[in-house]
């Protein structure tokens, strides 16, 4: 089942909607039967046993909290159900409709089954407004529960696998990265495969993607849902129904809540998106990832020696920043973002920081302190004896708890903006607990030093403080009225909107460089590019923004080639781009590295997804 069948039907009218229940349904009944035939449909379906029996579980719960909201829903519910058993009796295990659907999803072949199939689009048109409502809702969060069967099921099987796999192998098999090591390897030798394992970045992007509006209320009761499904093989008894109990609570709440927001939510809201992702996902797996890592190519000695996995995870986001036909996002609203982005990050490692430390009990007797440890203990005297006081009431004769509890301090007043005691980098805060980390394997507490302390590092090389790295766009056409616009009235003379909005952007990279970093908003993207002059316009731009050169950001300027046509001529920019002396300086900046970034999206509508992809490659080549 596909993993957006929710999310897409969340996004279209009710009638719309209808119809593609109505398709999908058609095929999710191949696999789990209706109601009086549900139990002998299921038997004779040929998947595995544990989903077949989770999706009958939740089949009967589905049905139990519809009978309980409305009986006439529920059984509108199963006569869906009942009927499209009946549109696939004929030919059971396949779908006629896939074969010819019009761009609903509903059979256009003139054929028994796609009667039938038509019967069931019609019920669904026949019933009032309200009702179809109620249908399409009961049948979205269906699905919903349809996909964490077989999410829990893929899981296991990952979790058969791994428990399968054999440590005494150099690869992992199911880590294509340490197969790829292990090939550079053979073929570069170690010192070569490490020198390319350090460069190594991923740099996903999110978006704020109107299909994939789905609530945080939402994803919310999934999450819980699911934790419930994983959790019942472990139970019986009193506990095995409680679980049920919990779980009738949970559908029920999720049929009656809208799957979307009855308000569009702003582009600050919008970034929840990305903190809900990263404190139930990202924070904790990555070091998981990189662990993994270390555990297959360094066997035993992981945890006790100086990881050889880089941090080579560093998210981006488009949300809050992507300006190119939004008029709602605007500089203060980049600048809130932000914002949010920093406060959310830094008291978060705030939080890891001082869990570390409370755990970090060595006594100095026994686990000796390094002299650069007591040192660092000392400058944290001096700059806050408020914070070392209360550190060693609690930590008396435990110098590294105590360090690491000062630095959880310090990172709580760098949120506040206590100038005093903050930390003002990322990178600052890395140093203290390096420092920690060589004390720890000095003393000969090496699982404590490559264990949590190396976790802790790993999160900062990944996210820093900003957590991720904003990247703004804007429309090329926008820059160059702006440039038009300040060149006939001067920067300071009566400019349009769209000037000072543009004008206001570059001040608001500035001061969020100045504040949080700049690795939070270096990166600027020119949609439609299609000269170099394009990519100078920028330059000019955020040179004309300020008064004092000093306070100009650091931008990468990257150039966006979309279209057909662009996408054909794009090395000819590039070439041109790479003569303008302001690139010329950047790329000195930047070990001579530079970003480009091809779309797929507007090319595939001007010339259809192959003639888009053939353009796509020739362009990388």
């Amino acid at each position: 089942m596909g993993g957006n069948v929710a999310e897409n039907l969340s996004n279209q009218s009710v009638p719309e909607a209808a119809a593609r229940v109505a398709a999908v349904v058609n095929r999710l009944v191949n696999r789990i039967g209706s109601n009086a035939e549900s139990r002998e449909r299921l038997a004779e379906i040929e998947i595995p046993e544990e989903l077949r029996d989770n999706l009958a579980l939740f089949l009967r719960l589905e049905r139990r909290v519809l009978s309980e909201y409305d009986p006439e829903i529920a059984d509108l519910f199963d006569k869906i159900l009942t009927a499209e058993i009946v549109v696939n009796a004929g030919n059971p295990g396949t779908c006629a409709a896939d074969e010819a659907v019009d761009e609903q999803g509903v059979p256009t072949a003139d054929e028994p089954t796609a009667v039938a199939f038509r019967e069931v689009v019609d019920l669904i048109d026949s019933l009032p407004l309200d009702k179809q409502q109620v249908i399409v809702r009961a049948f979205t969060s269906f699905f919903h529960l349809a996909n964490l069967s077989e999410e829990n099921y893929r899981v296991a099987q990952l979790r058969e696998r791994e428990a399968g796999a054999s440590t005494d192998t150099e690869v992992d098999p199911a880590n294509e990265l340490t197969v790829a090591y292990h090939q550079l390897v053979n073929e570069l030798g170690v010192e070569g495969a490490n020198e390319l394992l350090d460069k190594l970045e991923f740099h996903p992007v999110f978006t704020a993607h109107p299909t994939e509006a789905r609530r945080k209320a939402v994803e919310g009761k999934i999450r819980r849902i699911s934790n419930l499904l994983e959790e019942r093989p472990r139970l019986g008894g009193s506990d095995l129904v409680e679980n049920e109990r919990h779980m009738l609570q949970e559908i029920d709440a999720l049929v009656r809540t809208s799957p979307i927001a009855l308000k569009k939510p702003t582009p600050v809201e919008e970034a929840d998106t990305i903190i809900d992702i990263f404190d139930n996902t990202l924070f904790d797996v990555i070091p998981v990832i990189y662990r993994r890592f270390d555990d297959w190519v360094l066997g035993d000695k992981a945890g006790t020696v100086p990881p050889l996995c880089p941090a080579f995870f560093h998210p981006g986001s488009w949300i809050g920043s992507d300006r190119d036909g939004n008029p709602n996002v605007t500089a203060k609203v980049s600048r809130e973002v932000a914002a949010k982005y920093f406060t959310h990050m830094v008291l978060k490692l705030e939080d890891k920081c001082r869990h570390i430390g409370r755990n970090l009990t060595l006594e100095a007797t026994y686990s000796k302190p390094s002299a650069e440890l007591i040192n660092l203990w000392n400058h944290q005297v001096e700059m806050s004896p408020r914070y070392t006081a209360r550190a060693e009431l609690i930590s008396e004769h435990e110098p590294h708890r105590a360090v690491m509890l000062v630095m959880a301090d310090r990172l709580n007043a760098t949120v506040r903006r206590i100038t005093d005691t903050m930390y003002h980098s990322a990178d600052e805060f890395l140093d203290d607990l390096r420092v920690v980390q060589r004390s720890l394997a000095a003393c000969g507490a090496v699982r404590a030093a490559y264990g949590p302390v190396q976790t802790i590092i790993w999160q900062v090389e990944s996210f820093g403080f900003h957590m991720v790295e904003m990247e703004f766009r804007q429309h090329s056409v926008v820059h160059a009225r702006a440039l038009k616009d300040i060149h006939e009235n001067g920067i300071h003379g009566d400019l349009q909107p769209m000037t000072r909005e543009v004008i206001d952007t570059f001040r608001a990279i500035g001061s969020i460089q100045k504040r949080y970093g700049k690795k939070m908003a270096h990166r600027y993207i020119i949609s439609f590019t299609k000269s170099a002059q394009h990519v100078a316009d920028v330059f000019e731009l955020a040179h004309l923004s300020f008064a004092h050169e000093e306070d100009v950001p650091e931008l990468d300027v990257i150039p966006l080639f979309e279209q057909l046509e662009d996408l054909e001529g794009c090395v000819d920019v590039l070439d041109q781009m790479l003569t303008l002396p302001v690139v010329q300086k950047r790329l000195a900046q930047t070990n001579r590295r530079m970003e480009v970034m091809l779309g797929y999206s507007d090319s595939s509508k001007d010339a259809g997804p192959t003639t888009a992809m053939l353009a796509l490659h020739s362009a990388q080549e």
